[in-house]
């Protein structure tokens, strides 16, 4: 069995293949500035735009601007995008963001969800062409660090891939966060395509790695290992590492017996 930890390098195929997925699952949202993690330089959302730059950046006045316009003008299109934009831009700045991880503060999920709030506005209205580059964003907002909404980012990355149908990572992504919505069809069909589309030379590993994430979509398989004579157990979290702990166990107390005076 693959995912069989008791063997050294089964434990390293293993995390091969968690780091591999993550390559291939993120490298879409690399390539368009999102997911590069950590504080400053424009933050968890840095994205070519107006008024992009130093992370201190804030953008509370354009977003005070496009809510007043909305207030006005509520089926304004063109300003519930911007105002989306806004908002997440703001979200990622220094103040909303966790130096030390890249993730979200409390104030950066409140803002995320602000943005998802303004994202449904913006697509109730039906625009003929939706902005494929601020779907591109919403996945991060509706991840694990974000809102974690796997239905959403699914919703969102459908999409994405109905204007990049040639791109293998976003397919791949929306096949992850098909598996964690229990969406095995949207899943299946996804993963089919990321592996179709993927360079030859890697087709087998991708549809190895997606094959693991169909069986355990959030990574939580507990696995046991011995090493040095000590048993441990773990999950694989999905980012290419399992954490594991040693079992103890209470050692059985004495057998004592009793011998008959004679």
């Amino acid at each position: 069995m693959l995912f069989d930890l008791r063997g050294r390098h089964r434990r390293r195929a293993v995390k091969v293949i968690y780091i591999g997925l993550a390559a291939l699952i993120g490298g879409g949202l690399i390539l368009f500035g999102i997911g590069t993690g950590g504080g400053g330089g424009g933050g968890l959302l840095n994205v070519a735009g107006e008024n992009e730059g130093s992370g201190g950046t804030s953008f509370a006045g354009q977003i005070e601007k496009y809510e007043k316009t909305i207030k006005k003008q509520p089926n304004n299109v063109a300003a519930w995008e911007k105002l989306t934009l806004a908002q997440l831009h703001e979200a990622g700045g220094e103040a909303n963001v966790n130096a030390a991880t890249g993730a979200p503060t409390a104030k950066g999920k409140e803002l995320f969800s602000k943005a998802s709030r303004s994202w449904e506005s913006y697509l109730a209205l039906n625009p003929p062409k939706p902005s494929t580059e601020l779907a591109k964003l919403m996945v991060r907002v509706y991840g694990p660090e974000g809102l974690n909404q796997p239905s959403s980012a699914v919703q969102v990355l459908q999409l994405v891939v109905a204007n990049e149908p040639k791109n293998a990572s976003y397919y791949a992504q929306l096949a992850e966060f098909a598996y964690k919505a229990k969406n095995a069809r949207v899943g299946d069909l996804a993963s089919t395509k990321a592996v179709s589309l993927a360079p030859s030379t890697q087709r087998a590993r991708v549809k190895t790695e997606l094959e693991a994430v169909k069986k355990n979509p959030e990574g939580g398989e507990t696995f046991t290992t011995t090493t040095n004579g000590t048993v441990y157990t773990g999950k694989a979290n999905g980012s290419g590492s399992i954490q594991a702990t040693a079992v103890t166990t209470t050692p059985k107390p004495a057998k004592t017996s009793t011998t008959k005076s004679k």
